[in-house]
């Protein structure tokens, strides 16, 4: 790790979102989706991380570990609430986030759809609406027009390829009947036909809410560059490596073709795009190609492989042709050990590719804190911290020194 080795320009953070981390997103549509029975999320989030009231004190965790980035994300239900009436409150909570990334040294990289969206909007079918995206440039908007003077990225969408992947996860058809009850009942008890949200989708529903979410993309972009032109937009995609061995090339294009594709060749209109990769998966003539024996394994049953970052990064810059940023990038493990290991081969391999010819704008790892990972609720460890889920102390894993000290060295030195 030398500074050499990463443009003086790049962005060192973490990754935070809104819902996961900030409690009491009362008027989202993925807390109403929690709270009904049944439900596909494992338990509510609650809480979360108290995120909202311990911004201060996350943000000289940050901070203090030599980082000069902080992506995260405005929450458009605080924002939002009611369509059409925007909260004073909310808007100040977030200008006073960002400027106190600015006043740590910390680049803002603000995500204005971190999948959740306002309740109100989901009872509208969500991306289903055709006034869906003018309803998505309206709040993004507002959110410019207050502080988007002085952040330094702007990320539309977070993964809004995910549906597409997880069809090639070979999840129990359960999940799928889950889903499918868990939204029938939202409709019945919001009293609408058809209640939709950004992460718990129905197979049928898969093109109209990527036509809407393209749509809605687009017209973001479109209100944040009449803010400010010169202000970097993107959005991140959800990027495993897809590698394939002997005889398995057909099936590794495929899954790139339905699940990537699309937004790579919309990716080409922006400044950059974000990939967020956690995994490797090797593809055989029959299939997934299976862990070696003896391999660590990370909380997705994959084989550990920290040269995936660079293999993903290479591939979205290979279809995209615009510059890259990691804005996630982790390992879901209760071994710390693992993770502490996991992030100098992973940042070589980026600096490899870097090498290579890929324009890289930053690093975000995910994430600052274990926190509510959706569906799967607080099970799932990805934090540099832990997180006393009674009193919310944050605890630095030993991972969190050791991305600390990579980035003092990668920064040539720098605190």
């Amino acid at each position: 790790m030398r500074a050499s080795s990463f443009p003086e320009t790049f962005l060192w953070g973490v990754a935070t979102a809104g819902h996961q981390n900030e409690g009491d997103n009362v008027h989202s549509d993925t807390w109403f989706l929690e709270n009904v029975t049944p439900t596909i999320f494992r338990e509510p989030s609650g809480k979360a991380t108290n995120g909202w009231e311990l911004w201060e004190s996350d943000l000289d965790l940050v901070a203090g570990m030599n980082l000069n980035a902080f992506r995260f994300s405005v929450e458009w239900a605080r924002v939002e609430p009611v369509e059409g009436e925007f909260s004073e409150d909310a808007l100040a909570h977030y200008e006073a986030l960002v400027e106190g990334c600015l006043a740590r040294g910390l680049a803002p990289i603000v995500t204005f759809n971190h999948f959740t969206s306002p309740h109100w909007f989901a009872k509208r079918g969500a991306w289903l609406d055709p006034a869906a995206p003018e309803l998505f440039a309206r709040y993004c908007g507002a959110v410019m027009d207050r502080f988007g003077d002085r952040i330094a990225l702007a990320v539309t969408f977070n993964e809004p390829d995910l549906p597409e992947m997880l069809t090639w996860a070979h999840l129990p058809e359960f999940i799928a009947d889950l889903e499918r009850e868990t939204l029938e009942v939202a409709s019945r008890e919001a009293g609408v036909e058809r209640y939709r949200a950004g992460n718990v989708m129905l197979r049928e529903d898969f093109a109209g809410m990527r036509a809407g979410m393209t749509a809605g993309h687009r017209a973001a972009r479109a209100a944040i560059k009449s803010r400010r032109p010169e202000l970097p937009v993107g959005l991140s995609l959800a990027i495993v490596d897809d590698v394939a061995a002997p005889g398995g090339e057909e099936l590794r294009d495929r899954k790139r073709a339905e699940v990537y594709e699309h937004w790579l060749i919309l990716a080409r209109e922006d400044d950059f795009v974000g990939v967020q990769n956690y995994e490797r998966i090797v593809y055989g003539p029959d299939g997934m190609v299976a862990a070696p024996e003896g391999a660590a394994i990370n909380g997705m049953g994959t084989a550990v492989e920290p040269d995936s970052l660079r293999g993903a990064v290479a591939y979205v810059y290979s279809v995209a042709q615009v510059p890259v940023l990691v804005s996630e990038h982790g390992i879901g493990t209760e071994d710390d050990v693992l993770r502490a290991g996991f992030l100098e081969p992973s940042l070589e391999g980026l600096a490899r590719a870097i090498a290579d010819g890929v324009p890289v704008l930053g690093y975000c790892h995910w994430t600052l804190m274990d926190n509510f990972e959706w569906i799967f609720g607080y099970g799932p460890k990805l934090g540099l911290h832990e997180v006393d889920r009674e009193t919310f102390e944050r605890t630095a894993k030993p991972s969190a020194g050791v991305y600390a000290e990579l980035v003092r060295s990668a920064r040539g030195g720098e605190a």
